[in-house]
């Protein structure tokens, strides 16, 4: 069962949880996001709740204590904190025509304004026109700048809610106009909404860096049917029918190439811009798309199961999983804004009525204190800032599934791999054949590929290549397939046993023990021991690049856990630098191995594996990391990062963005929490001034947004 399918049974049954979600048309802001966040999430009856701001979306899981109308609920809360915002059922659209007419509506607003707003400095410093004149064109610029956040700011005062930046920037500059900073109090609210500006455009350009993804989503499938082409949603479609894509198309569903040769482009799901030829009997994945030639292709997963539908998912989910950093920067706000509030009273009040100090300078200072007291820098840089960690991991063929694993592969100092299909390409193959007896290779290949052509084991694949034949099985009798030994079989009156040495001395057959490395296939014809057959699963290209560059970023050990012998897991281990390996382990022996590790170190540990056995030990693991080109569902599903392609240097390249995305985060944090201290005992002081004080507000907000789109450029 896959991610999707998770969800339908959230939202239509299967328990006490149900899911909803909630399109938000017009939500840009963070802080905003996080409060309308909390508020849903304390309802009686819902067990969680997460805004998604990069797809502008609510998900609200309500347990069976719920019984009111949910939207009605989610809707006021909404309008509550953002009453421009459109609540609507979730559904994937496109950007619409209105949408873009409001982002217009809204630089033609800030630009008349501020062009109100200079000619009010114009007619201030060159003309000596009565004040009342200056004041009209100055209050004129701050209703068409300021107008909305004043209204904002009423609603929610008699809402019972006052503690918001709309308070913070209505008090100040109302403020300043009350004490004669006319042209001051408009520059506030003018860089307040250039502010927001920028905020929008970050947010924007954050959300096309995921939301870019979304384009791998098929609109439609030419399927052959009755001898006909009909054109349908991909959601029609069965497993076993052939689908045709042309070139130029992308492919809507996983399948195997049942006719035709083409080259496809899989950049949309691995970042590799290299495309990749593909022929009859290859995997293609949907999401792709058909370069060159028409491929017929056989559907082997429906769409809600498919490869683009599950990574859709992963994307649009991926927001909602915030980083400890993200929550820190929320609740931090939500206390840090009534306490400098609290503290800008006492600092307007208290001099005056003590120490009899004037009360226009003091009320002055308490004003230029409100205002570089916003927390808008902080509030909106660090979301945006792993919106953009997670957008840029996405382009490299990394999906990582929230901020908190964003986070959390900073803190990764032991990497634990699994051996087949991670570090190896899982593909066995013959490398050696011993013969003995007087066997020819040929005629080992043959009895040995006769015995195993009613087994699906990779093995017995790995040597039907070998054989460069299909067995004919029909003359077999007394198939017995001897567990932990191999396979026993008659043809004719020639009995043939192929399997490891077990097997041999089961049958009292006299053979020559192999050492080389791999997994050995002993094969007796007629108790007569025939010869050896050594079959190796071939190392991954870049697994010793990778593993090398691992320890040059810092990763302090690295391990490997197999179920292979102990032979082939040293020769894999020693060809590609692991430090430790622990070979011949069960599935569960694995998770219990990782436990180990777990409580020897000190950061946290990762496990990077493909296979159905892996998904629990990737459950266990601090952070789980699944090979997603040709990993099973299971394990793609119990991982918290996926790797688009089998290259485990791809790993890399997701802990390189961590870092990356963490420096920028503590850069942000440092330098605003920096100057606004700095600031705050300027004004506090006398020293800055209401310019001071936009820059200390605004200023620091646009740089340490503009630091935070870095990521998408890096």
């Amino acid at each position: 069962m896959n991610i999707c399918s998770i969800i339908n049974i959230m939202q239509n049954g299967g328990g006490d949880i149900m899911k909803k979600i909630f399109k938000l048309k017009g939500l840009d802001c963070p802080h905003c996001g996080a409060k309308i966040e909390k508020a849903a999430g304390s309802l009686d009856g819902v067990a969680a709740a997460a805004v998604n701001l990069i797809n502008q979306t609510l998900t609200i899981e309500t347990d069976g204590n719920y019984s009111g109308d949910i939207f009605a609920a989610v809707e006021k809360i909404v309008h509550t904190h953002e009453p421009d915002v459109e609540v609507s059922a979730y559904e994937t659209r496109v950007k619409t025509s209105n949408e873009v007419s409001s982002a217009k509506r809204e630089v033609i607003q800030l630009s008349i304004g501020a062009a109100v707003y200079g000619a009010g400095l114009v007619l201030t410093h060159f003309t000596s026109l009565h004040k009342y004149i200056i004041l009209a064109v100055l209050a004129a610029a701050y209703i068409i700048l300021g107008g909305s956040v004043v209204i904002r700011a009423v609603k929610n005062i008699l809402k019972g809610r006052i503690f918001d930046e709309n308070f913070l920037m209505t008090v100040s500059t109302i403020g300043a106009f009350a004490i004669g900073e006319y042209p001051e109090a408009v520059a506030v609210m003018l860089f307040y909404q250039i502010g927001e500006f920028f905020q929008d455009m970050a947010v924007k350009r954050s959300r096309g860096s995921i939301s870019a993804l979304m384009d791998i989503r098929p609109d439609s499938a030419n399927v052959q049917r009755n001898g006909h082409i009909q054109t349908v949603s991909p959601e029609e479609v069965r497993i076993g029918e052939i689908i045709i894509v042309k070139p130029g198309e992308k492919i809507p569903l996983d399948g195997i190439v049942a006719d035709g040769v083409s080259m496809i482009d899989t950049s949309a799901l691995t970042g590799e811009s290299v495309p990749r030829s593909v022929k009859k009997d290859d995997e293609v994945l949907s999401g792709c798309v058909n370069g060159s030639g028409v491929l017929m292709i056989e559907v082997k997963k429906e769409f809600h199961n498919s490869t683009a539908s599950k990574i859709i998912d992963l994307v649009e989910n991926a927001a909602s999983r915030k980083a400890p950093a993200e929550n820190f920067i929320t609740t931090f706000a939500r206390y840090y804004t009534p306490v400098v509030v609290v503290l800008a009273v006492i600092l307007a009040v208290v001099p005056p009525l003590l120490f009899g100090e004037q009360w226009t300078d003091w009320i002055r200072r308490g004003f230029v204190f409100l205002v570089i007291s916003c927390p808008c820098a902080l509030v909106i840089s660090i979301p945006l800032t792993f919106f953009g960690g997670i957008g840029r991991a996405s382009r490299k063929g990394v999906l990582v599934k929230g901020g908190n694993y964003l986070e959390a592969l900073n803190k990764v100092d032991t990497i634990v791999f699994d051996k087949t299909g991670t570090l190896t390409q899982g593909v066995f193959d013959v490398v050696r054949i011993a013969a003995a007896n007087g066997f020819t290779d040929k005629e080992i290949l043959q009895y040995a590929s006769k015995a195993e052509s009613l087994s699906t084991h990779p093995i017995a694949r790995s040597i039907e290549r070998a054989s460069g034949e299909k067995s004919d099985n029909s003359g077999l009798t007394g198939y017995k397939e001897i567990s932990g030994h191999g396979i026993a079989v008659t043809d004719g009156d020639t009995e043939i046993a192929v399997g490891n040495e077990k097997l041999m001395r089961r049958f009292e057959i006299t053979y020559e023990s192999c050492d080389d490395p791999g997994t050995k296939v002993y094969v007796g014809v007629n108790k007569k021991y025939a010869g050896c057959i050594i079959i190796s699963d071939k190392i991954k290209d870049d697994s010793q690049k990778a593993i090398a560059e691992l320890k040059s970023i810092g990763i302090k050990k690295t391990v490997m856990l197999t179920g292979d012998s102990e032979q082939i897991a040293a020769s894999v281990a020693g060809a590609v630098g692991i430090d430790e390996y622990y070979a011949e382990l069960l599935p569960d022996q694995k998770v219990e191995k990782l436990e180990q590790l777990d409580n020897m170190k000190s950061g946290k540990i990762a496990f990077v594996g493909d296979g159905i056995n892996d998904a629990p030990v990737l459950a266990r693991a601090n952070v789980g990391i699944a090979m997603g080109g040709l990993g099973s569902d299971a394990a793609i599903e119990a991982a918290d990062v996926v790797l688009m392609t089998d290259e485990v240097s791809k790993l890399c390249d997701a802990i390189k963005t961590a870092r990356y995305t963490k420096r920028i985060v503590m850069q942000n944090i440092v330098f605003a929490l920096g100057i606004k201290g700095a600031f705050l005992l300027l004004g506090a002081f006398g020293v800055a001034g209401m310019w001071t004080a936009v820059f200390g507000d605004v200023g620091v907000m646009i740089i340490a947004v503009l630091n935070a789109m870095r990521i998408l450029k890096k």
